[in-house]
């Protein structure tokens, strides 16, 4: 009789599972926005991530008869390959012979008018990954903008932020806005790309507070807890969960002179130094595709591997400055342990005094709490799913 139990036990989990539906992201609900695009001069901002089952959203388009004129394509490019921050030319995409335009290193991230000139309704489907300085989220605000500016229209088709379940670190105080910190928002903010979006035009944080003419294409099946887990890497250096899990808190060392695994196979999962003392792990950033020019290249660093930590943990922990906190301490740099670009990426001045002063990364923590609990509440009237 046991095995037999045991295969009932066996179809009634499945049946469990079976009860929960896929996410289905906004792309693959053509029924939605194909009628809205039929018959018009149509532009795509999207990358690799862009994916409707097995195709790109471009194909899609194309085989439904949508007269495509024109690819923008974010940091990274199109096929999402470049270096962080690197200039991305012009091209063509081979497969449908359609210009693509880059948006990334070009008269400050918006289109040329004579690119707005060439089509009635822009699409916009990336796949971003909930952080304040994560920069395709910057890309959708500034071609809202230049939408607003022209009076094109702009559909948002959305996806899930895997980081969506939790709020997290203080909201950017706007003098240090920059390329890496566009928005007042903290730097795990837990929305979408939809739900931002509606919110930039609700708070009228476009220039001159423009309103963009705007449709969000939801997913279904999601909420603010679902733990999804990306089909593709958004960037060359998220290459699994593990490395967007840990992103929000390990990219904090951009601002400083660790580096975080950039050049190796395991980068924003690991920290190093060559002066790190106590440390038996260590790996040689080296130049390959996707980080061409790493910090500390060729230089022997030792320090922290983080790609066994239980994910559970990382996510729990939020935000966390223990890691930067631990390397500080153990390197004895005082202020030569920050650059100005830590700033940028924190986007408040008392992070780095604290850090300085000795403070534990709790002490830190409790003070931009009433940055959270403001910011909860002021995105509740865009959010699109439960929470």
């Amino acid at each position: 009789m046991k095995p037999f139990f045991l295969f009932v036990s066996f179809l009634a989990t499945l049946s469990v599972f079976a009860q929960i539906p896929p996410v289905k992201v906004g792309a693959e609900r053509t029924d939605c926005y194909l009628p809205l695009i039929e018959g018009k001069k149509v532009a795509v901002l999207s990358n690799q991530t862009g994916i409707v089952g097995n195709e790109h959203l471009v194909d899609v388009l194309v085989r439904n008869g949508i007269n495509i004129v024109g690819i923008f394509s974010p940091e990274h490019g199109f096929r999402g390959n470049a270096d962080a921050g690197e200039h991305v030319n012009n091209s063509i995409d081979e497969k449908t012979g359609i210009p693509i335009w880059s948006l990334y290193g070009n008269a400050g991230g918006k289109p040329s008018p004579e690119q707005m000139k060439q089509f009635d309704v822009l699409v916009f489907d990336l796949q971003d990954v909930g952080l304040r300085f994560y920069t395709y989220y910057i890309s959708m605000a500034r071609m809202m903008d230049a939408c607003a500016e022209t009076g094109k229209k702009m559909i948002v088709l959305d996806r899930p932020n895997p980081n969506g379940f939790y709020v997290d670190g203080p909201i950017l105080d706007m003098k240090h806005k920059s390329g890496v910190g566009w928005l007042p928002i903290p730097i795990v903010h837990g929305m979408t790309p939809g739900e931002l979006a509606l919110m930039i035009n609700g708070e009228g944080w476009l220039p001159e507070k423009r309103k963009c003419d705007l449709t969000v294409i939801p997913c279904e099946n999601y909420t603010h807890q679902t733990l999804y887990e990306l089909p593709i890497a958004p960037s060359p250096n998220l290459p699994n969960m593990q490395s967007i899990y840990l992103y929000p808190s390990v990219c904090l060392f951009e601002g400083t002179v660790v580096s975080l695994g950039r050049g190796t196979p395991f980068p924003f999962q690991v920290y190093g130094h060559p002066k790190y003392k106590g440390s038996t792990f260590c790996f040689t950033p080296q130049s390959m595709p996707g980080a061409k020019n790493p910090p500390l290249l060729n230089q022997r660093c030792c320090g922290v591997d983080l790609r066994n930590l239980p994910q559970s943990l990382i996510r729990k922990n939020g935000f966390d400055l223990s890691y930067v906190i631990d390397a500080y301490q153990n390197l004895q740099m005082g202020e030569r342990f920050f650059t100005p670009f830590f700033e940028k990426l924190v986007g408040v001045d008392y992070i780095r005094r604290d850090i300085i002063a000795g403070k534990s990364a709790r002490e830190i923590k409790a003070k931009w709490q009433n940055d959270v609990i403001r910011f909860k509440q002021q995105r509740k009237p865009y959010l699109l799913y439960a929470e």
